[in-house]
């Protein structure tokens, strides 16, 4: 049976190669039904342990063998049942796998694949039902050879990674690193193996990281004896010199390419102490300091000869995830260099230096630093080809986009590291070292190098408002045109200009001429490059305040002359162009925001065309409506927004042409305007929707004559056509914004079916309260019907208006999301404020099915109101449950809904699942008194103290941290975000979801009524307040007691 399970497997995972798709999927779907077979495991392992069958085969077997592990070896799932694993098999296969993960004749990807399996059988067994793992893994490596202590040594770093626990780790931590240890100090080992050893070594700092708040004192004393002996390992590894580099073209020679990987993991362990243990290495700070100085200027050469002369390859890590190519070496060296720069024993040493030489530039180890710095700035081979060919890696790696973390960045950060300690003192360094190389003959790279760093430095000044005196900023202006005029140097000269634009911004006034020089750039220069860098610089001066009126119009022509010398279909890809495109268009039009609608300017056109190709791209829309919303806010309520209005409404709807939805993309041209999307583009729409929304937000009562008639009758199509939640929901707001402004245009208005403006309304209302239509594409909907209801009556909806107000209830008794369910609860509360009682007589009358409707949406309200968000918002939802808590209706205090959660008596942890299987139990109150509760919380919020409390205890918690752990480091990354934490992605992903936390501040207006309606309700005893107030817990009867003190 076994054997024929093996054949047929076999089979399967041969066809799972295969690069045809039909036969592959039939594969996967086969091995999918396959797991239920209980030889399934086996004839995979049986597999994978054949020596006779290809690599590849057998470690696909692996990796199909690793999620049945994962899903089933436990017999508990919290997804779904579970395939049951016999015993027998379970015993078979810990020991097949380990012997296949040690053993010395397999591939080392069979065996890392072997390693990652048992790791997870691990996860399980270890140490109960297999006690015997870790001995075993442990007494296989000291006598092992080069291929069974490889594959021992991924099985421990697995095992230290995945499987101990924190307790398990402490009961076996000498021994793993007593271990690993011995293997790292052998010589007569692969380098190669010695650095997995290491590697190993770190990994247990990661376990000591979760377990040092709880047993700080304990973990600390523990890792200060192990580093004892580590720590001249580490600086006899970080001392020992690479033999010269490899001819170009010969293989890497294995001791070259070992001993990369060895110092690599030693920087990178010294990295890992610092973050979980700073103080232990402080007393050694400025030994590791001098050491890895040492090492980096004498790799200067080899990394110039390899990666900046030469286009060498790069980044290159082994099958064990292995960094040992030197640019890895060098950028981990590089990022050690700059921590140990901010350690006190190494600034302390630094800084008698340069009170004995009288300031940075006369100081022999800054220029030393800055010399340092320049030499690993300069542009790779690699990049200089690549940015020859593709302009957008050119502007990712100028606006730090980039995930492509290399040494030159590297040093721009150890300048920027620089600068937060020596302040002015750094650019005054780096000036008198760049004035050192501008005055020989040095290569071009060099200089452009030194002026990259200036441009990192600089902007990391202005980001944190440090000022930077004229004399500094304009020392380097003459480098500025040294640089500029570099006929035969394209990079050079790009980074001239845009030294340029951030030196300005220091500056009080710059002759004009630099600026024309840049202006004329964009288009004159021969490479592509420098004329990106012009327009990047443009923004600097920009944001000088320098530039005349008189250039404005230049600058805006000057931009749509590069835009349309391209091919615009290919724009489409150029994120960073369009980016940086749109923030010097945004930043040309905010020097006077009247070249919108005067002249021929057509920057609006320009800034719409920018958007039609950018529009897929996020940051691009945010740009390109947050300059709209300043371009409307200017001329909002004024004559000017109705000449915008007629300038823009074509374009904007012109994107709404729902009839061609299959046409291909092409630029429509509306009278001098350009519709920027093709219908069929969603994310055009969208874009396009959201400024309609902009544009009639902010627009005036009366809106201009045709405003409606313009733009509600595609707008209108549109919405009846899609469900896309971006275009439906600022969709429905602009439609909000026009009953608002001007309901009677509105109203009077008839599309090409005669239909009123207010039957369209409540067409496309009806529309989004169907329960097929997604809560988070109808979530604006609540505001809409409140405005149609409040503006329209019961004169012009008659008959309507119940029918809307039931739909609207029976839509909030299934709606889940909050924002949704707080804009339909809004239609309600609006009409409370000046009818609560037909409010509560009407609610009372429906049926949701088969319940009331008032215990419907009274349930719904209370449950959410603590919820609400937007000032607005929460003032309307507070006055209205007043005013409904007023009537004392025994209708209402009959209601019964969720009161206080109940907090269970039992400490015991529970699981997920377990939590899902026990969900939170509350007490039941009435409705009045809920009301009540509700208040008191929307009371606490209102007067700030909700968020000066969640403040003071942040603070609090932050200065105990400080107080606890005076590591002595300048800038540890304590609170900065570590992508990797499991508990950071949880965080992150429940702010996605709409669940991290929320702090409203203060609102002194809804502050005020709650105050005014509690002290009434007290003296007048309104709704019985006073028996209420008994019923209250006391924290709320403190929290009130204390919030009425401060009237």
């Amino acid at each position: 049976m076994v054997a024929t399970m093996e054949d047929q497997l076999l089979l399967l995972l041969q066809d799972t190669q295969s690069p045809a798709e039909g036969p592959r999927k039939q594969a996967e779907l086969h091995l999918q039904q396959a797991q239920n077979d209980p030889a399934f495991p086996s004839a995979l392992s049986a597999i994978a342990s054949h020596a006779s069958v290809v690599p590849e085969i057998r470690q696909q077997a692996l990796l199909v063998l690793r999620p049945f592990v994962e899903n089933n070896w436990s017999g508990q799932d919290e997804n779904g049942l579970t395939i049951q694993v016999a015993e027998p098999v379970k015993v078979q296969l810990r020991n097949q796998l380990l012997e296949l993960a040690t053993s010395g004749d397999a591939d080392r990807k069979v065996k890392s694949a072997a390693s990652y399996v048992v790791s997870k059988i691990a996860n399980v067994d270890f140490p109960e039902e297999w006690p015997s793992l870790l001995p075993t893994i442990l007494r296989i490596i000291p006598n092992a050879n080069d291929a069974q202590l490889h594959g021992a040594l991924k099985v421990l770093a697995d095992l230290v990674e995945d499987a101990l626990s924190e307790d398990q780790f402490f009961q076996v931590a000498r021994d793993i690193i007593k271990t690993v240890y011995e293997v790292a100090l052998n010589e007569g080992r692969k380098t190669t193996l010695r650095a997995l050893a290491v590697s190993v070594f770190r990994g247990c700092f990661d376990i000591m990281d979760m377990v040092k708040d709880e047993h700080g004192a304990e973990v600390k004393n523990f890792a200060d004896e192990i580093l004892s002996s580590w720590s001249p390992f580490f600086m006899v590894v970080l001392k020992k010199q690479l033999s010269p580099t490899p001819a170009d073209g010969e293989e890497m020679v294995e001791g070259y390419k070992g001993l990369i990987a060895l110092k690599c993991q030693v920087v990178k362990t010294l990295m890992k102490i610092r973050q979980v243990f700073p103080q232990l290495l402080l007393p050694q700070s400025p030994i590791l300091f001098n050491a890895v100085w040492d090492e980096l200027s004498l790799l200067q050469e080899p990394y110039k000869n390899l990666f900046v002369d030469n286009d060498a390859q790069g980044r290159m890590e082994d099958s064990d995830g292995l960094p040992y190519t030197l640019d890895y070496l060098v950028l981990e060296e590089l990022d050690f260099f700059s921590s140990c720069l901010r350690a006190p024993p190494v600034q302390k040493g630094l800084e008698a230096l340069l009170q004995t030489s009288g300031g940075v530039s006369s100081t022999k180890w800054a220029l030393d630093v800055m010399k340092l710095a320049v030499a690993y700035a300069q542009i790779p081979k690699e990049d200089e080809e690549m940015w020859d060919i593709d302009v957008n890696l050119y502007l990712a790696e100028e606006t730090s986009v980039t995930a492509n973390y290399t040494a030159r960045t590297a040093c721009g950060d150890l300048l920027i590291k620089l600068g937060e300690w020596l302040n002015q003192g750094a650019l005054e360094g780096l000036l008198t070292y760049t004035r050192q190389i501008f005055s020989t003959e040095s290569a071009w790279r060099l200089k452009e190098s030194a002026l990259f760093l200036l441009t990192h430095l600089m902007n990391d000044f202005l980001d944190v408002d440090k000022s930077v005196t004229p004399d500094v900023a304009g020392g380097y202006f003459d480098l500025v045109e040294y640089a500029i005029n570099q006929a035969d140097e394209p990079l050079l000269r790009a980074r001239g200009y845009l030294v340029a634009g951030v030196s300005v911004q220091s500056i009080p006034n710059v002759a004009l001429v630099l600026l024309d020089r840049t202006i004329k750039g964009v288009n004159d220069d021969e490479s592509e490059v420098v004329r990106v860098s012009c327009i990047k610089s443009l923004q600097g001066f920009m944001a000088a305040r320098t530039v005349p009126a008189d250039r404005q119009i230049p600058i805006v022509v000057a931009i749509s002359q590069f835009l349309y010398a391209k091919d615009l279909t290919e724009l489409e890809d150029a994120d960073d162009l369009l980016v940086t495109l749109v923030e010097t268009l945004a930043a040309a039009i905010g020097l006077d925001p009247m070249i919108t609608i005067s002249g021929d300017s057509g920057a609006l056109d320009l800034l719409f065309l920018l958007a039609k190709h950018g529009a897929q791209n996020f940051q691009l829309t945010m740009l390109v409506t947050e300059t709209f919303e300043t371009i409307v806010g200017n001329f909002s309520g004024t004559e000017a927004y109705t000449a915008l209005c007629g300038k823009v409404l074509p374009s904007l709807t012109g994107a709404f042409n729902v009839g061609d939805m299959t046409e291909d993309d092409q630029l429509v041209e509306v009278g001098t305007s350009i519709s920027f999307t093709r219908s069929s583009d969603i994310d055009g729409s969208q874009l396009a929707t959201e400024l309609l929304a902009v544009l009639t937000e902010n627009g005036t009562e009366p809106l201009p004559a045709g405003y409606v008639a313009s733009s509600l009758p595609k707008l209108n199509r549109l919405l009846m056509a899609t469900n896309e939640g971006g275009i439906l929901r600022p969709g429905v707001e602009a439609i909000k914004y026009m009953l608002m402004y001007d309901h009677q245009q509105v109203f009077t208005w008839h599309d090409d079916q005669n239909r009123s403006g207010l039957e369209v309304c409540l067409i496309i209302i009806d529309r989004l309260l169907n329960p097929a239509m997604e809560d988070n594409s109808a979530s604006e909907v609540g505001g809409l019907a409140a405005e149609l209801v409040e503006k329209a009556g019961q004169e012009r909806l008659g008959p309507f208006l119940p029918q809307l107000l039931k739909a609207v209830a029976m839509r909030l008794a299934t709606a889940e999301a909050a924002p949704f369910i707080q804009s339909l609860i809004l239609v309600f509360a609006r009409l409370s404020l000046v009818g609560a009682q037909d409010v509560v007589q009407f609610l009372t009358e429906i049926d949701i099915n088969g319940l009331v409707g008032l215990q419907v949406v009274l349930s719904k309200w209370l449950e959410h109101s603590v919820h609400f968000a937007g000032y607005d918002g929460i003032r309307q939802n507070v006055i209205a449950l007043s005013k409904i808590y007023a009537l004392n209706d025994p209708r209402v205090v009959q209601i019964s809904v969720k009161g206080d959660l109940i907090i269970p008596v039992s400490s015991k942890i529970m699981t997920r699942s377990q939590t899902k299987k026990t969900p939170d139990q509350y007490t039941i109150v009435p409705a009045n008194l809920k009301i009540i509760k509700v208040l008191i919380e929307e009371l606490l919020s209102a007067s700030g103290h909700g968020a000066a409390a969640n403040a003071a205890a942040a603070a609090a918690a932050e200065f105990a941290d400080e107080e606890a752990d005076d590591d002595g480091w300048e800038d540890l990354p304590q609170n900065i975000l570590d992508l990797g934490l499991g508990t950071t992605k949880a965080e992150l992903m429940a702010f996605g979801e709409g669940q991290g936390s929320f702090m409203r501040q203060r609102d002194d207006e809804t502050q005020s009524y709650l105050m005014e309606f509690f002290v009434h309700a007290t003296k007048e005893n309104i709704g019985g307040f006073n028996e209420l107030h008994a019923l209250l817990t006391d924290d709320e009867k403190a929290k009130l007691n204390d919030l009425l003190a401060l009237q």
